[in-house]
């Protein structure tokens, strides 16, 4: 042991003088921001700059070392604030102090993205942790994760592992947190940073982000603002429970921690294995926050969302209209439905599966996934057949994650259920979650998936549920193990997704947790898609989406047409038109007229969809600020726009309304103007301007008289560059 401790202290030892002068700066950057590193005379990693990129490269010489910011400082150093790495040795010491060992920078196969790794080890024990930093360039946005790895003689129990720690200074943050509940997700909400610690977490494990969204943005220097201003977006790419912990020290400088939860989950790290943390995402704006999400969403298509660049399905779902109660005769009708609604594809919810225990409601059935015999006799290929003749696609609901206590999956794998086995268990929406830490239950979860695809080829689509946090937490399976489920369940889930992406690379999915209970990148490698909220009236839609628009391109935010709320038929398409469009509405109470007019949307959307699916987004008009909201989607030739205006509760007898100015245009094009999208029946306000031809510096100087003074109106305009 002596032995091994003398080879460590002279590979850590010896190279002091030359590695401070060799790799004394580290730049990190992209084509807008610059992160500096520099190297103390001590050997400390520290953060010395974090912010628009320098124009000449020699600045970066200049700046010093940055004073009490180590880039990934332990526990038991000499810094008294939140630690990135807290460990318990072997042999039971909780210090460490991480020294830095090299960089490198490692090619990749895209000119577009640069990955620096950079090694810091401890001088005493031989433990080493790795930090990665890949930047894309283009897209100006950085991922960060770790890695960590030891040879001591027995396990390390790491209690807290960060991805990434970034600091800031300046005389004021503002951090707007994404939180709300079911039914009221996503909800923006903006304070001031005092001095201390603000910690953003969830510890729900399955369902991580039902009540605190995964992503935050900080304003730097004043309040968050959409066009002016410093801020950041932060994301984490993990489907689990995570925290951001935002600490502002007595010298006004803030360093942000983002990563694992560490809340019941200490992880024992045997010798030679690597624990690696999710990637911390994070773009840095000179330019305010619409600029920021722009940069996002543009990397979120190129490098993150399965099928970033892919068309979307427009569908029509059952749920809404039928429930549980409906046999295989009324799915025809409504298949064939789907096909006079214009959409793509018809998708079956929940209630096609199980026998011994049908799925009539939400008590039973789960885990048993053949088709319920009285229900669908033809089975799910009579309904695929059925889709075919109709000239669409069809796709199904599953949730393949939980388990019914009244099933035979649970009669026969009571051992496959996270529960206690020693108490009564606790529920939510009556269901328990299978234990994915094991490999069985993962080839269980997969076989669901696989089997419906091999019986029936021509399955078009899969609506992904998880209806319930992780309850009874206690995983039969890891048995000693137990501060390990929280982060084995996540990676099991993984493994299952990975199977499923490589056998069926190109079968969309839609990412469902009881509204958006998950709403992450980790999870959207996998999935074309994900379900902003249950709650699809379209005021609270409004908001809703607002939020999810500072991180998601709108071809992931599933939008839906419904019956709830009381609008027209025209408000609830406007608003489901700025995500990904589909109908959950009972097509049989439709009049012939309304029937044209959901056609006509569906036409739009999918004319559009390269400009509103793959342009650049602007927000222009917040919801939060007063009673009306508008955004617009600009193609990247700027040839064509698609802009929305709501109006929501406006006071017709004391309130100014103003022209909404568009952003995003060329100044020096011409733009013809038109309302589209209107239903028959529904008065249109008539507005100066309908069909005429503007500049663009006109339209973004001056602007368009749009607000109304009507409850609930909206419109939809068209832009053409002549």
């Amino acid at each position: 042991m002596k032995r091994n401790f003398l080879l460590w202290a002279i590979v850590l030892l010896c190279p002091w003088t030359m590695w401070a002068q060799s790799d004394s700066v580290i730049r990190i950057g992209t084509q807008r921001t610059d992160l500096v590193l520099r190297v103390t005379p001590e050997g400390k990693l520290t953060q010395a700059y974090l912010g628009p990129r320098l124009l000449n490269a020699a600045d970066c010489q200049q700046i010093p070392a940055g004073v009490g910011r180590e880039v990934y400082f332990a526990y038991g150093s000499n810094d008294y604030f939140e630690p990135a790495i807290r460990v318990t040795h072997a042999d039971g010491h909780p210090g460490m102090q991480l020294d830095y060992v090299s960089q490198k920078v490692v090619p990749q196969s895209d000119p577009n993205v640069q990955l620096t790794v950079v090694t810091l080890r401890d001088k005493v024990y031989p433990l080493e942790v790795k930090l990665f930093y890949e930047t894309y360039d283009r897209e100006n946005v950085i991922k960060m994760w770790t890695e960590i790895r030891h040879d001591e003689k027995k396990a390390v129990v790491l209690h807290e592992e960060a991805s990434a720690m970034l600091y800031m200074s300046s005389p004021a943050y503002y951090l707007t947190e994404f939180t709300g509940s079911w039914g009221d997700e996503s909800i923006m909400r903006e304070q001031r940073l005092l001095p201390g610690k603000k910690v953003l977490d969830t510890r729900l494990g399955a369902r991580a982000a039902m009540f605190c969204s995964p992503f935050f943005l900080l304003s730097v220097g004043d309040r968050a603002r959409e066009n002016d201003g410093q801020v950041l977006l932060g994301t984490l790419n993990w489907t689990g429970n995570f925290r951001f912990t935002f600490e502002l020290d007595s010298r006004h400088v803030l360093r942000v921690i983002a990563g694992i939860n560490p809340y019941a989950s200490e992880y024992r790290l045997e010798p030679g294995q690597v624990f690696r943390t999710p990637e911390f995402v994070w773009t840095l704006s000179e330019t305010g926050t619409g600029q920021a999400s722009r940069d996002l969403q543009d990397w979120a298509r190129n490098y993150q969302l399965k099928d970033g660049h892919g068309d979307r399905l427009t569908l029509l779902n059952n749920w809404e209209s039928t429930g549980f109660n409906f046999d295989e005769e009324v799915l025809k009708t409504y298949i064939r439905k789907s096909a006079d609604l214009g959409v793509d594809m018809f998708l079956l919810d929940d209630g096609w599966f199980a026998n011994k225990y049908p799925r009539k409601n939400d008590k039973q059935g789960l885990g048993d996934w053949d088709p319920t015999h009285d229900k669908l006799p033809g089975g799910v290929q009579a309904l695929v057949e059925e889709a075919d003749r109709a000239g669409v696609k069809f796709g199904i609901w599953i949730e393949p994650e939980m388990v019914s206590m009244k099933s035979e999956l649970y009669e026969k794998h009571p051992d496959w259920v996270i529960r206690f086995p020693d108490r009564e268990p606790y529920f939510y929406r009556n269901q328990l979650v299978l234990d994915l830490c094991n490999p069985e239950v993962q080839d269980y979860v997969f076989g669901i998936v696989d089997k419906l695809l091999s019986e029936n080829p021509k399955l078009a689509y899969f609506k992904w549920d998880c209806n319930s946090p992780i309850t009874n937490p206690l995983s039969p399976y890891l048995k000693e193990n137990q501060s390990h489920l929280y982060i084995d369940y996540v990676r099991g889930l993984y493994n299952v997704l990975d199977r499923i992406k490589a056998k069926y690379p190109n079968v969309p999915m839609m990412l469902c947790s009881g509204g958006s209970g998950r709403c992450d990148y980790g999870a959207l490698q996998y999935f074309t898609e994900f379900w902003a909220s249950d709650n699809t009236d379209p005021i609270r839609r409004i908001f809703i989406q607002w939020g999810f628009s500072h991180f998601f391109p709108a071809k992931s935010v599933g939008a839906h047409v419904t019956s709830m709320g009381k609008q027209s038929l025209k408000f609830r398409t406007d608003v489901a038109l700025t995500g990904k469009l589909g109908f959950d509405i009972d097509v049989n109470k439709l009049t012939p007229e309304e029937i044209a007019f959901c056609r006509q949307a569906v036409g739009h959307f999918k004319r559009l969809s390269p400009v509103t699916l793959e342009g650049d987004q602007y927000r222009l008009v917040s919801p939060y600020e007063g009673q009306h909201a508008a955004l617009m989607y600009v193609a990247r030739d700027q040839n064509k726009a698609v802009l929305f205006t709501y109006d929501l509760f406006p006071n017709r007898y004391t309130e100014k309304v103003f022209p909404v100015r568009l952003q995003g245009l060329d100044p020096h094009k011409m733009y013809k103007v038109e309302e589209i999208n209107q239903e028959a029946g529904v008065e249109v306000v008539p507005w100066e301007g309908d069909g005429e031809v503007f500049s663009g510096d006109y339209l973004m100087k001056v602007g368009l008289n749009l607000f109304t003074d009507r409850r609930e109106n909206s419109r939809m305009i068209e832009l053409t560059a002549q």
